[in-house]
């Protein structure tokens, strides 16, 4: 990244963005690495607990264009701290009341949708400050706060074993309550009007096929992304005899590629162009994921498979941001919201179907075979509509 970008918005802001992201992130996947322990505890079923680690990903879909209206009437940055502390006060009624039963456990997974619903506000907080030749560059540092989900991967598991996985809700109040401090001290809006929107706007751009096209993108790379995120820790229990410590570190490295290659993702698509990064994202995690399906190579060849297709996912997200501006600058704030919400369905139905297929077939790979499927025809898509895309955007289509 050269010197313009840096100069070009406010650094502290998108770091702020980061770190809400980041820590929003940890405690919206934070069911998916004690699934284990919380599954034995309440006696829940395959299928139960594939629905328990989905349920936070799905209220994060719908509840973000709740959040991007909210931020609209209140402004990004209050929207944002007042979302966060709802996260803490329902943490902490956890912590202190207990959870006894599966309607009480998705219950908090809709609480918990709040922290996911962040991507509402913090994309659009740092966004807002840059201009669209570094769009990709901002929304990739402010999108890479997924990696909170290798936060979670890597100490939830531990110190549930340690201090009782129901403790592990009061501890996540720490960080978050430090970050409300430094977010509600630093983060800044960005100057000049922009244009409020309405549920109506939602609507109307559904009636734009592009928007399909992206929201479909979308929830292959982001729901890809998060839907392995919160299903491999039960995959490589089941699948490998993995107790929860061991395959929440296999999860956290898989996640951990993931992250790191968002903000790449989106430097990357800004050089050689977002169409020609998600073909080959498509084309790549259709063959890994397919691979997968076979069980080859045992643990290890299931870890680097998925290390490498969580690799390519993390590229796809930051590619279609980086598209998004060029096709949607005027409604960048209503199509985040869309996409996003999008992505989050995209997680919600890989990580239930996932939990669902085991369950019914006693294997994961019918499934896999599935995602890989779809990434497939999300390869064939994406080069059907780049040449429509080439000619009719008012764009520098050499970035396309």
């Amino acid at each position: 990244m050269d010197r313009s970008f840096w100069r070009s918005g406010h650094t502290p802001t998108l770091f702020c963005s980061f770190l809400y992201f980041d820590l929003s992130f940890m405690v919206w996947y934070l069911l998916g690495p004690m699934q284990v322990q919380i599954a034995t505890s309440l006696a829940l079923s395959t299928q139960a607990r594939g629905l328990m680690v989905a349920m936070p990903i799905l209220a994060g879909a719908i509840l973000r264009v709740f959040m991007g209206l909210l931020a609209d009437r209140i402004g990004t940055k209050r929207a944002g701290f007042l979302g966060q502390l709802l996260v803490i006060l329902a943490l902490i009624a956890a912590w202190q009341f207990g959870i006894h039963s599966f309607a009480e456990i998705l219950l908090l997974g809709v609480f918990l949708g709040v922290a996911g619903a962040s991507f509402a506000v913090a994309l659009p907080l740092a966004s807002r400050w840059y201009p669209p030749q570094h769009q990709g560059s901002a929304m990739g540092i402010a999108g890479a706060g997924n990696s909170g989900t290798v936060l979670a991967a890597l100490l939830a598991p531990m110190l549930a074993t340690a201090l009782g996985w129901q403790n592990v809700f009061g501890l996540a109040c720490i960080p978050l309550v430090i970050l409300l401090v430094v977010y509600a001290r630093f983060a800044k809006e960005a100057p000049g009007a922009f244009k409020q929107k309405h549920f109506a706007d939602y609507v109307r751009m559904l009636g734009d096929r592009d928007a399909w096209w992206f929201m479909f993108f979308y929830a292959l790379t982001f729901g890809g992304f998060s839907g392995f995120a919160s299903a491999l820790p039960g995959y490589f229990h089941d699948q490998f005899g993995f107790d929860p410590k061991t395959a929440g570190l296999a999860t956290a490295a898989c996640v951990f590629a993931g992250s790191v290659m968002r903000p790449l993702g989106g430097v990357l698509a800004d050089r050689i162009g977002g169409t020609k990064s998600l073909l080959t994202v498509y084309a790549a995690s259709a063959v890994l994921i397919a691979t997968a399906g076979f069980h080859i190579g045992g643990s290890i060849g299931a870890l680097v498979l998925f290390i490498l297709a969580m690799l390519c996912l993390g590229a796809g997200n930051g590619a279609v941001f980086q598209l998004v501006p060029q096709r949607f600058s005027k409604e960048i704030s209503v199509m985040t919201g869309l996409i996003g919400m999008a992505g989050g369905v995209g997680g919600f139905a890989l990580a239930a179907s996932l939990g669902a297929i085991k369950q019914a077939t006693g294997d994961y790979a019918i499934g896999l075979w599935l995602f890989a499927f779809l990434a497939a025809l999300g390869w064939v898509s994406l080069s059907g509509v780049k040449a429509r895309w080439r000619t009719s955007w008012s764009v520098a289509m050499a970035r396309v």
